[in-house]
């Protein structure tokens, strides 16, 4: 089963556009577990078990284990989840964006290694620094296009005065992803909660690419505004949450309290359809 035939199943079936954002950080675990580098695996995959009935997707970000040396532990979490919810596909969200041999290694990395269902690519050095990837043709495969940061706007937000209709940069992504680059079918486009009416600009340009959209949650995005400007018919949405839920509570409870958040914010996106 490819990534979005995955992705529309885990959809139905927990009737959720939630996508729960596995991204630890040893100082805000639990108190009891706060600081142990061991404890990363135990205390993702108890996330997992109590958040796994609410979501579509879970993502999981590369840095917040390997700078922990903690990789060996990224791959056991992924295992656990293709072993207890294989139906919930896996987002490696790496910001991969190289060429050459060096890209055909990411991939690998990804695909193979960690098993990953879809991938986040920076596309700045091009179609180039995507190809290793379109040669998995049952993966994902999701672009940087208006990012959730404020500092996107440096580059993201500037026109292209050589192109007609002068289009900003992010909106030029989004029309490459929609055309020439989607060669098989497997692009999507990131784009952050935080700018609903760029949402809207990237949905209009590529009507059929699913759309990671973060910055829910501790980052202020309004989740039912992100959902009104990108949920079409045609074009599946992933609306990632990941420090509100994973730290909903310092206690023993925090599984617990993350189901109960993964719960309300699932009930919200629902509500704005």
């Amino acid at each position: 089963m490819n990534f979005a035939d995955m992705l529309r199943g885990a959809t139905a079936r927990n009737h959720s556009l939630l996508c729960v954002g596995l991204d630890p950080e040893l100082g805000r675990f639990p108190v009891a577990m706060r600081g142990n580098t061991r404890k990363i695996y135990g205390f993702c995959a108890r996330i997992v078990d109590a958040t796994a009935d609410f979501v579509c997707a879970f993502k999981l970000q590369v840095a917040c284990f390997s700078a922990y040396g903690a990789e060996r532990q990224l791959e056991r979490l992924i295992e656990y989840i293709r072993r207890t919810v294989p139906h919930i596909p896996v987002i490696l969200d790496a910001k991969r964006g190289d060429i050459g041999s060096t890209a055909v290694q990411y991939a690998r990395e990804a695909f193979e290694r960690y098993d990953a269902d879809a991938v986040t690519l920076s596309p700045f050095m091009g179609f180039d620094s995507i190809a290793p990837y379109l040669a998995y043709p049952d993966k994902g495969v999701f672009l940087l296009c208006r990012t959730s940061n404020p500092g996107g706007d440096d580059l993201q937000n500037q026109r292209l005065a050589d192109i007609d209709g002068q289009p900003r940069l992010y909106e030029h992504i989004a029309h490459l992803a929609q055309g020439p680059w989607n060669r098989n079918g497997q692009l999507g486009l990131v784009v952050g909660a935080t700018y609903p009416q760029e949402i809207a600009r990237v949905r209009n340009i590529a009507p059929t690419l699913p759309l990671l959209i973060p910055g829910v949650g501790a980052q202020g995005g309004d989740a039912a505004a992100a959902v009104r400007a990108g949920l079409r018919d045609g074009g599946a949405i992933i609306v990632n949450s990941s420090r509100a839920i994973l730290y909903a509570s310092e206690g023993t409870d925090f599984a617990i309290a993350a189901c109960k958040q993964a719960g309300r914010t699932r009930s919200v996106l629902d509500e704005a359809q």
